[in-house]
């Protein structure tokens, strides 16, 4: 028999589902995007961002063992300090209105970047970047799948940033797996290697493209907010190149 904080209900619609639906989205995200940066299909070449190409046997295999040993510590410590979290105020009660669910997950989105962006700076000053960070930094040349090659200490401390703004809204569980969903989307595709015009994200204000993280990669500062740009522009912290290049790829 189950100890009793874990025979509660949201413990499997709340930290079990979740950690299931954020293994499940970016494997779903990540491969079919993975897939066109091992194959570079023709069609696909104008929209690539880096003249060079990763190498496919040193970019799969080691982010996907890293990606699984990165979700297996989160799971364990999601698990140990579920007799906490339980009372943190997310809930699986009468479903949210679909404005409700929309309006937190825009500002999760504003939020979650902001805080994003001093983080990732604090992971570039020397300590942390050669200790932590520098396990991201491996990859210079972006895909899909790299998106979760990290330092265990980087993917809990991301994934514990992104687990705060539904804990203070209290949130809904659908909520909090639209939101790590999307996350899992922006992992994808922010290091996917190419810039689709078609892209949904794109509809989203003060969304620059791909480019805006694979600069980051390729240039290894600037650039440090994960998915909007404003803060890197009030702060003039724009990768080297990236303001050039963005407007010669606007001008073709």
């Amino acid at each position: 028999m189950l100890p009793e904080p874990y025979a509660d209900p949201l413990f499997w619609s709340f930290p079990v589902a979740t950690t299931a639906v954020s293994i499940g989205a970016f494997a779903l995200f990540a491969a079919p995007l993975t897939w066109i940066a091992l194959r570079d299909p023709a069609w696909a070449r104008p929209y690539r961002i880096q003249e060079r190409r990763a190498d496919p046997e040193r970019t799969i295999g080691p982010s996907i063992r890293r990606w699984l040993a990165n979700n297996a510590v989160m799971t364990v410590l999601v698990v140990a300090v579920w007799p906490w979290l339980r009372g943190v105020g997310v809930h699986a009660g009468p479903a949210p209105a679909v404005w409700t669910m929309a309006l937190q997950l825009v500002a999760f989105v504003f939020i979650d970047d902001f805080a994003y962006y001093w983080m990732h700076r604090a992971f570039h000053t020397k300590w942390l970047y050669q200790r932590v960070h520098r396990v991201h930094h491996r990859v210079v040349t972006p895909w899909a799948v790299t998106g979760h090659n990290m330092h265990p200490i980087e993917f809990v401390a991301t994934g514990t940033l992104a687990l705060v703004w539904p804990v203070l809204f209290g949130s809904h569980v659908w909520t909090v797996w639209a939101w790590i969903a999307f996350r899992q989307w922006e992992a994808a595709e922010g290091h996917s290697g190419y810039s689709f015009p078609w892209s949904p994200s794109k509809l989203f204000p003060g969304y620059w493209g791909v480019e805006y993280h694979d600069f980051h990669h390729s240039k290894f500062n600037g650039n440090y907010a994960g998915f909007l740009n404003y803060l890197d522009g009030v702060f003039g912290e724009y990768s080297r190149g990236y303001r050039e290049y963005m407007a010669e790829r606007g001008r073709r």
